[in-house]
């Protein structure tokens, strides 16, 4: 027992590693952009068409990513998903390098998606080889050690990449992540990650469409055998339209309501990273034994109470918004890691890549067309009224979820 309780320690102290670097330096680039973005152009939609250009592939190869995780070795295809980012990171840090800092909207907009490829096939991946490397007891505690780590970038990625872009060139930020990268890859030749035992349905190669259709099928029959988890999986699918786009705008919030600079959006992005570290440390807890549904559907009202709020508050109330951010930090973190534990507690791993990669794309939808209509929002009606929108959205899921019989059922199993 005691072995075992190390194998699965050490295989993730690997991991977790790795990820820690991949995290942090991907988040730098994602803020440097950011940053770089509302410097130069001070608008909602470019903000939200740079965010669109990043989960467009994943919408679209989600569909089929998780189908081909599920088949392939999934350590096999982390490593390469990680070189894959590196590789495009490197081609936008040239084009910035010839264009000595500067580079067309349009041509960022490009990277962003082909780099973006690279977490479609990541992230489910790693999603769902954790069931098979952790004890089902000790996946609350994985997912509150992930989201320490994706915290723990958050925090120190805005203050790093504010740096670099306000004193230094960007392309720094690019090179550091490709080293991040390389760092990712590296851990996970160190660890075994093995791979679930396939079905006994074997399909002929010619009838490739119908394999993919047909596997995809298999995994939407097993959220559909529990009606309580299919409504979840569709009210985060809605949640999806208030928090994607409101997060986008903190950077703006920041700069147009509160009159800030670069320093104040950094430590906007801080607070919320620290949010979700305190978030995550409490999920890691041996002692955080809440009912993860009921936990989930109450986040939903925190989250968008501390938007809302954020939206009525007068120009002169910068450090509410920094407070309301942490708290909406730590609602986020929990929300997130508590619906990835009961998608990996509730189903067979052998569906797992499949069941993200939907997720995934699955959020992307709406989440893009409200990222549209919010630049729209944002540019001819106000930023603070996005937030307020997006919270009380928020906040009414939370109460629909929290009363539907289904999910009420769902959380006594």
């Amino acid at each position: 027992m005691e072995n075992s309780e190390n194998s699965w320690r050490r295989t993730f102290a690997f991991i977790w590693t790795g990820q820690l670097f991949s995290t942090l330096s991907s988040s730098m680039v994602s803020f440097a952009v950011i940053f770089w973005l509302s410097i130069k152009t001070g608008s909602a939609e470019v903000l939200a068409f740079a965010t669109i250009a990043s989960l467009l592939p994943q919408l679209v190869l989600g569909l089929f990513t998780g189908v081909l995780v599920d088949r392939w070795n999934r350590k096999r295809t982390m490593i390469v998903a990680d070189l894959y980012i590196a590789l495009m990171t490197l081609v936008m840090a040239g084009i910035f390098q010839m264009g000595h800092g500067e580079v067309s909207v349009g041509i960022l907009y490009a990277l962003l998606a082909l780099r973006s490829i690279g977490s479609s096939f990541h992230m489910p991946a790693l999603e769902a080889s954790i069931p098979l490397l952790a004890p089902k007891e000790k996946l609350m505690k994985v997912a509150g050690v992930n989201n320490m780590i994706f915290s723990m970038s958050t925090i120190a990625a805005p203050a790093l990449a504010a740096l670099f872009v306000a004193n230094l060139n960007i392309v720094w930020v690019l090179l550091f992540d490709v080293f991040g990268a390389a760092v990712a890859s590296s851990s996970l030749l160190f660890v075994k990650i093995p791979n679930p035992e396939k079905g006994a349905v074997v399909h002929k190669e010619s009838e490739e469409i119908k394999r993919f259709i047909h596997e995809m099928g298999v995994a939407m029959h097993e959220i559909r055998l529990r009606p309580g988890l299919m409504w979840m999986f569709i009210f985060t699918v809605f949640a999806s339209l208030a928090m994607v786009p409101v997060s986008t705008l903190f950077p703006l919030m920041t700069l147009e309501h509160f009159a800030g600079d670069t320093y104040m959006m950094s430590v906007v992005e801080v607070s919320w990273g620290v949010g979700m570290l305190a978030g995550g440390g409490l999920m890691s807890l041996e002692r955080f034994k809440f009912n993860k549904v009921m936990l989930i559907n109450a986040m939903y009202i925190i989250l968008g109470a501390t938007f809302a709020l954020s939206g009525f508050l007068p120009a002169g109330g910068y450090h509410y918004f920094v407070i309301f951010t942490f708290i909406g930090g730590i609602a986020g973190a929990i929300f997130w890691g508590a619906f990835s534990v009961v998608l990996q507690s509730s189903l067979d791993s052998s569906v797992l890549g499949r069941i993200f990669s939907i997720h995934n794309s699955l959020i992307m939808i709406p989440a893009m067309f409200s990222l549209m209509a919010t630049g729209f929002i944002a540019d001819s009606i106000g930023v603070t009224n996005a937030f307020i929108m997006g919270g009380v959205m928020l906040m009414l899921i939370g109460i629909i979820s929290g009363l539907m019989p289904q999910i009420r059922e769902f959380a006594k199993a």
